[in-house]
């Protein structure tokens, strides 16, 4: 199944993403609940009876005539994972790690599958690192790696906006990934089952139309199910939590291409679907205080 957040006459809900429609959760299954992290927890039950609903001879809705919006809008946990693509490390000069590098983007900074992407008055570094994440299905710890598959709900499209000077501030990482709208996520979560094997996706970024990456999520250094389980001997997983796995090769700081307002990045991958997103300057009215 294809689970989206959608907004339709001014009404946000969930729904289920079939062709070129979309199967309004709230009308065809009432007792669901309305928000996805909420849906998730309610586990394989809430799961099946999207699944019949979807299956079901019930209204549907133009996919035209909805915003898709962010899947899940606040996620209690964004990680994401640094130099996890052989060719990245490569061409950063670096050694490839011995252990994950885990970072935190902050769930403030999660915009939906065509929403703008700020550039921000504090810096004009701006780049993107198209990836594959991950949302986690159920709360665990402890996840041994052969059964980390069991605990994720699904998969969908990660723009990993980064600032790099303020990346490189310090060595968490955390403040050059996670300002406003920084975050792009979606454009729906494919289940696993649908997608199978998420380690042999061919994922593509391009900037203005020009092709930046090309690779295939067979080349993770870490894959999901071992980002499962080593996060999961740190600390609980909840359902709604994402994980993004890394970029391959092509980000714009290694050919000092940084993005600009008017540029447009999109990201694709393979049986998940695409993210567009442009750029702009961030606007005067985020100063709030």
């Amino acid at each position: 199944m294809r689970l989206a957040t959608f907004t339709h006459q001014q009404k946000t809900g969930i729904g289920v993403a079939i062709d070129d429609t979309i199967v309004d959760l709230a009308a065809a299954a009432p007792e669901l609940p309305r928000e996805m992290c909420a849906f998730l927890a309610a586990g394989p039950a809430a799961l099946a009876a999207a699944r019949a609903a979807a299956a079901g001879r019930g209204p549907r809705l133009p996919l035209a005539s909805v915003r898709l919006e962010a899947p899940i809008s606040r996620p209690g946990k964004f990680l994401a994972i640094g130099l996890n693509y052989a060719d990245h490390v490569k061409e950063t000069g670096q050694q490839p790690p011995s252990f994950p590098i885990f970072f935190n983007k902050q769930s403030t900074c999660v915009v939906g599958p065509t929403d703008p992407v700020h550039r921000p008055r504090a810096s004009t570094l701006l780049d993107y690192e198209g990836e594959l994440g991950f949302v986690i299905g159920r709360r665990c710890r402890h996840v041994p790696k052969e059964r980390a598959a069991e605990v994720i709900a699904g998969y969908l499209v990660v723009d990993d906006v980064t600032v790099r000077d303020w990346q490189f501030k310090a060595p968490t990482m955390t403040l050059g990934k996670s300002f406003d709208t920084h975050g792009p996520i979606g454009p729906w979560i494919v289940t696993a089952d649908e997608v199978g094997d998420p380690h042999a996706l061919e994922l593509r970024t391009w900037v203005n139309g020009e092709l930046r990456q090309h690779s295939n999520t067979r080349e993770l250094i870490f894959n999901c199910f071992d980002q499962v389980a080593t996060l999961s001997t740190a600390f609980t997983l909840e359902p709604g939590d994402i994980v993004s796995t890394g970029t391959p090769s092509g980000v714009g700081v290694v050919q000092q291409k940084w993005l600009v307002p008017g540029d447009v990045v999109r990201v694709e991958i393979e049986r998940i679907g695409v993210i567009e997103n442009p750029v702009i300057e961030e606007p005067p009215e985020t100063a709030i205080w």
